[in-house]
């Protein structure tokens, strides 16, 4: 139980850090259909989410911001020759895998300069890479989304699939398949307005950025700057487009949910010893009614109380350490059989095995200890006659 409560915990955590304990996270988000801006045309046209004045803003006034990492998230079909996939763009700087913890694993990401020039350079997710080149690397490969054609200069590092969005990621982070430009480069080729034209609807976004990473200088400002943020972005939107993440407060939120659901696991366990004792010192309690006449001879052949307690404390102390034993290596096999079957990450740490074979053998004494004492304040003469 503990395996399965580490490994859960140990996934949700590492899903949290990777977003970086001092970064705040700023995400677009879209408004409601009454809150769509019209225009001239009437035409409608979503207007909403992050612009490039908010993050002027930030960094001019607020103290502790060291980088701002600004993202476009555009959904399109990208193109090997005729392989197909439907995946997100993502228009960013140069210093997003630093910044987020998704590193390269084969190649490069693009450079400053491949930024500043806009040049058509992307590298691909692991998973989409695979999808697009079963049977070759990428790297020099060119992609192709409508009549543009992008070269592939690296392959990132490959990511867990969220299952949710309690981690507080946007779907460009969540999305395995998803490829990566520079941002001067999608300003180019996607303009200000977007075009979304899928399953025969229409829709005009104008989107300036869908998501802006802010690290902070000092974890211990995380919190403050935080707050700064919303109260700016709050003072410059008039209405709530955007939502604010601070992973911090995530990871706090999950060690105390750790604690939590550790303490109802303990409980469980708790209970399931308690059981387990109640049973052990029924079965001494009837070993000892069986073997009263054996108690009476060695009473009478010269053994003293505390030879009866100790002969049958440690009948008790070898039965339910047996039993520990047994469990230890359960729970250690059950674990991989469910990281196997259920793909589910399972973590034994060290003191666990331990823990559980030490309870059991002091549940042994606790609970062997009553029907000892009793087996040795029988009075031998009547332990004699006893048939």
């Amino acid at each position: 139980m503990l395996a399965i409560g580490e490994g859960a915990s140990y996934e949700a955590q590492e899903q949290i850090k990777s977003l970086g304990a001092q970064n705040i996270i700023i995400r677009s988000v879209k408004p409601s259909e009454d809150q769509k801006v019209t225009t001239q045309q009437n035409n409608s046209t979503l207007d909403y989410g992050i612009k490039y004045e908010d993050i002027s803003r930030i960094q001019a006034t607020i103290p502790g911001v060291v980088t701002i990492v600004p993202a476009r998230v555009m959904r399109e079909y990208v193109w090997n020759i005729t392989v197909r996939v439907d995946a997100e763009v993502v228009g960013t700087v140069s210093w997003y895998p630093t910044m987020r913890n998704h590193r390269v694993a084969e190649g490069r990401f693009f450079s400053e300069i491949d930024q500043l020039a806009g040049e058509n350079v992307c590298a691909l997710g692991s998973e989409m890479a695979r999808r697009l080149f079963p049977m070759e690397t990428p790297l020099g490969k060119a992609v192709r989304i409508g009549s543009q054609y992008y070269r592939v200069v690296g392959v990132m590092e490959p990511v867990s699939r969220a299952k949710g969005d309690d981690t507080g990621q946007s779907s460009a982070q969540q999305s395995v398949d998803r490829m990566f430009i520079p941002l001067s480069t999608a300003k180019q080729r996607y303009g200000e307005i977007l075009f979304k034209n899928r399953s025969g609807s229409f829709e005009r976004e104008r989107v300036a950025l869908h998501e802006v990473t802010v690290k902070v200088d000092d974890p211990s400002k995380v919190i403050g700057v935080s707050l700064a943020v919303k109260d700016l972005m709050e003072r410059n939107h008039k209405k709530k487009d955007y939502d604010v993440v601070v992973p911090l407060e995530l990871l706090r939120q999950k060690e105390k949910t750790k604690r939590i659901f550790n303490i109802v696991l303990g409980s469980i366990a708790a209970i399931s010893l308690l059981v387990g004792g109640i049973g052990i010192m029924n079965i001494m309690l009837a070993n000892v009614t069986e073997r009263t006449r054996e108690i009476g001879i060695r009473r009478a052949l010269g053994a003293k109380q505390r030879d009866i307690t100790l002969q049958f404390l440690i009948e008790a102390v070898l039965l339910s350490g047996v039993g520990g034993a047994l469990g230890v290596l359960l729970g250690v096999a059950i674990p991989f059989a469910v990281s196997a079957l259920a793909d589910m990450k399972t973590i034994i740490t060290v003191w666990s095995p331990l823990a559980a074979f030490t309870i059991s053998a002091l549940v042994g004494v606790i609970f062997g200890l009553y029907p000892a004492l009793r087996a040795a304040k029988m009075d031998p003469v009547e332990a004699l006659r006893h048939e």
